[in-house]
């Protein structure tokens, strides 16, 4: 299974040497550095290009080329995350990466999406993530044929339509709803994700 980021990144203008353009990812991991920091301690309502340049010590206009916009530099952020959460369920440790029962894979991907879409729910708000053809994503796409191929594995049968059950059950709108306004604490969500994978899925 190949590498799907969340969102393409906007690629860097060519540059005249390859020194140059390790200058523009040093530049470009320099900004993302100071705008977590940022995030970290404030929160992301509190991320506004004028609040990055000052941090990183920049020119506002260096900020704009680099993202574009403030929902760009979000969305860059969010894509960051992303990926290493894919990284851990296609190629890390079990019970969430490989070597593990694929109903256990299951129970461990739900739960750390749960969290993983806690975590950066604000930076979804802000990037306009949940609005951005969220069924067509890539990471959206990725994660259900991840759930799909562990479906297939347990011998489930129509397992591309329960993935999109399942998937639908980890709606990042829905759980941020669910914690934020209903009070729901975020292990009564993951336990309810484990008890509806148990309920579906044989033990091996």
């Amino acid at each position: 299974m190949t590498h799907v980021s969340f969102i393409p990144l906007r690629p860097d203008v060519p540059s005249e040497s390859p020194h140059e353009r390790r200058d523009a990812a040093r530049n470009r991991e320099r900004l993302l550095s100071a705008a977590r920091e940022l995030v970290d301690e404030f929160g992301a309502e509190a991320l506004t290009m004028d609040a990055l340049a000052c941090k990183a010590k920049v020119g506002k206009g260096t900020v704009f080329r680099r993202f574009g916009s403030r929902a760009g530099l979000m969305m860059t952020l969010l894509s960051d995350s992303e990926s290493e959460f894919q990284r851990g369920f296609m190629f890390g440790p079990p019970p969430l990466g490989p070597g593990a029962p694929p109903r256990d894979r299951l129970v461990a991907f739900g739960e750390g999406r749960i969290y993983f879409i806690l975590e950066n729910g604000d930076l979804w708000k802000a990037a306009g993530a949940s609005t951005r053809n969220r069924f067509e994503a890539p990471p959206t796409a990725l994660a259900h044929r991840h759930v799909e191929m562990l479906l297939r594995e347990a011998g489930i049968p129509d397992p591309w339509v329960m993935a999109m059950a399942l998937i639908a059950a980890l709606d990042p709108d829905r759980i941020v709803n669910d914690v934020r306004v209903h009070g729901i604490s975020p292990k009564r969500l993951t336990d309810s994700w484990g008890e509806l994978v148990r309920r579906l899925v044989p033990s091996a």
